[in-house]
């Protein structure tokens, strides 16, 4: 193998790259401990350029948080409320509906639609929020409820969740967001999401999904709590699904913010740690085409960094954010698209538009 500066310390994983073998979790453990971070940024950067080139993709989106009222009450989340909580709130099918269509009216291609586990919605109330927002507004993609919520909603009516999904693919939904993985360890989710379902439900959740045909997204937390072993296990994980299903588009690493939270004493993640994180991911997912840089946890100028670490993909516009800005996000609520092409051209990238699938709209070279 010829020497490469570069990667000094990384040599043993530089020369599996290379030989076309897949990185365990001592790789990975290496990768997250490495005081060469322009070596891990050299190697995440070429792993990317291999599978999608230039390219960093972002979409015209949308997000509508429909109420904040949650029975569950994690401890890392600020955004839910008790019901009859000062603040709490929960919106009508109407009001749902009516946002959603002025979205599309303005060109959204996506909306990515979540809330909290509410004590007493009827199911209908989920049914009839993506049937009528799929006859008001056809042509958008439908990015809603996450595992937690399909395991609710199956709870609640006492049917297996495969029935679930399929009646809301029927209705309209296209895709399922990767909300609720957090850290699949259950020592952190005891601590930080102990009323949550396990993650070996929400991969058996996404899972099922992928076997529907409904292609998914999946996150992971990082910043709060979780070893090093334990984010790479969770990387593992995916990829073992993803390696059985090929379901997954993207990977979306969310940064913990602790405002508001019951964590409120924890640092917030570095911008270190999440250039690491991201690298790590893409080494690691080799089987994932796509790793977001979500500006909305990180800020638009990390998550521009990031795209020289192996992310591809800063999410989209996004409009109206709350769940992390409830969490003491200082970032704005929504970027135009001028602002995600011009932060990608400032990094030598090409920009492209894209829809839910990945299907390219537009291609905008600096």
């Amino acid at each position: 193998m010829e020497f490469n500066p570069i990667i000094m310390g990384l040599e043993d994983v530089y020369e599996k790259m290379i030989r076309d073998q897949r990185l365990n979790q001592k790789d990975g453990l290496q990768l997250l401990q490495t005081t060469n971070i322009l070596g891990l940024g050299y190697l995440a950067n070429e792993r990317k350029r291999a599978m999608t080139g230039d390219q960093v993709f972002f979409n015209n989106n949308a997000h509508i948080n429909y109420s904040n009222v949650c029975k569950v009450r994690c401890g890392l989340c600020a955004f839910g409320k008790d019901l009859g909580d000062k603040g709490s709130y929960t919106m009508s099918i109407e009001e749902i509906v009516t946002k959603a269509g002025q979205f599309a009216d303005q060109g959204v291609t996506e909306l990515h639609i979540v809330g909290g586990i509410h004590p007493d919605l009827p199911f209908s109330y989920y049914l009839n929020m993506i049937t009528k927002i799929k006859e008001r507004a056809p042509q958008v993609s439908l990015k809603a409820f996450t595992a937690s919520d399909y395991e609710f909603f199956a709870q609640m009516e006492n049917v297996p969740v495969l029935e679930i999904l399929k009646t809301f693919k029927k209705a309209g939904l296209s895709f399922i967001p990767g909300g609720g993985a957090e850290n699949f360890s259950p020592r952190v989710r005891e601590i930080i999401c102990p009323g949550k379902l396990s993650g070996k439900r929400w991969l058996e959740i996404h899972r099922t999904a992928h076997q529907l045909g409904i292609p998914t997204n999946a996150n992971v937390l990082y910043g709060l709590l979780e070893t090093n072993e334990e984010l790479i296990d969770h990387l593992l994980a995916l990829r073992d699904l993803q390696d059985e299903t090929k379901g997954f588009y993207a990977l979306i690493p969310t940064a913990f913010h602790p405002k508001n939270t019951k964590f409120e004493e924890v640092s917030p993640a570095s911008a270190l740690r999440t250039l690491k994180v991201i690298a790590v991911a893409r080494l690691i997912l080799d089987n994932f085409n796509y790793i977001k840089a979500y500006w909305i946890s990180t800020s638009p100028q990390v998550a521009q960094m990031a795209l020289s670490f192996g992310a591809n993909d800063l999410d989209g516009v996004v409009r109206e954010e709350k769940i992390y800005h409830t969490a003491g996000a200082t970032t704005p609520q929504m970027q135009s698209e001028q602002q995600l092409i011009h932060l990608i051209h400032e990094a030598g990238l090409v920009a492209v538009e894209r829809d839910t699938y990945y299907q390219v709209i537009k291609t905008i070279r600096p």
